[in-house]
């Protein structure tokens, strides 16, 4: 049954983009991955009434819509989601990978402290789960010195 559900939830989920959606992959046991600190439009073609996580930790799941999820990436890893319809039965359960970003973060070891950098096209300071704390309080303390001048 397990298989069936995977490859069900497999097929009628799809990524959201500007034009038509894209499939994702049907492959049995492939997870659905999503990047670290990002979110990812899931669309399903069963209604559903219930998200579950096996760990919030790693990934949060939203119900927009009855058929639209949101997946959003916490912290690095693997979970499971269970989605199930308004009578409490088993859309799917598939696996979820939270994986980092590769395209434009640039990583900076100084000693052992580690910074992020995202660079597309000029380089900015970024906070990735593994940076140096010191290097992370900062930034955040600039990004909230900037939310606050624009207030």
């Amino acid at each position: 049954m397990r298989h069936t559900l995977v490859a069900a939830f497999a097929l009628c989920l799809s990524l959201a983009t500007g034009l038509a959606p894209a499939p994702v992959s049907a492959q049995e046991g492939a997870p659905i991955n999503v990047n670290v600190n990002m979110a990812r439009i899931l669309r399903i073609n069963t209604a559903a009434a219930t998200v579950i996580v096996g760990n919030p930790g790693v990934a949060d799941v939203t119900i927009q819509d009855p058929q639209t999820l949101i997946l959003t990436g916490k912290s690095y890893g693997q979970t499971n989601l269970i989605v199930l319809d308004s009578a409490g039965n088993p859309i799917a359960d598939t696996l979820i990978e939270v994986v980092q970003m590769q395209a434009g973060i640039v990583t900076v070891y100084q000693g052992q402290a580690r910074t992020s950098l995202a660079c597309a096209p000029v380089c900015q300071q970024v906070v990735m789960m593994g940076d140096d704390a010191t290097f992370s309080s900062q930034v955040v303390a600039s990004t909230q010195l900037v939310q606050q001048l624009a207030n």
